[in-house]
């Protein structure tokens, strides 16, 4: 079964990259066409973040991960390297759980 997604997932991907080389280039310089392609990988990053912060199967959940997400996030506006992000927030996971603060 995960291998008919694969699949359908990888036709769809390539149907996809086929249409945008097909489409004229006057639809592609339009500003708001430009704006969406800008913004929406961010929408899909920013999903796919939620998703893996807050679900655990089909259950919403709080755990060590919304703490190392905060730590993260203010990493991040603290101009804080990717690397010294990503080491703080699982340190701050991994810290939360081993004190015992969240499953």
């Amino acid at each position: 079964m995960i291998w008919i997604a694969v699949l359908v997932g990888s036709l769809g991907t390539y149907v996809a990259k086929l249409v945008g080389f097909t489409l004229p280039s006057s639809l592609l310089d339009r500003p708001i066409v430009r704006s969406i392609a800008g913004f929406l990988p961010i929408a899909l990053l920013a999903a796919l973040v939620a998703v893996q912060t807050f679900a655990s199967g089909t259950a919403l959940v709080i755990d060590a991960r919304l703490a190392g997400l905060a730590v993260a996030i203010v990493a991040l506006m603290l101009r804080a390297p990717f690397l010294v992000v990503v080491l703080a927030a699982a340190v701050t996971a991994g810290g939360v759980r081993a004190l015992g603060l969240a499953p």
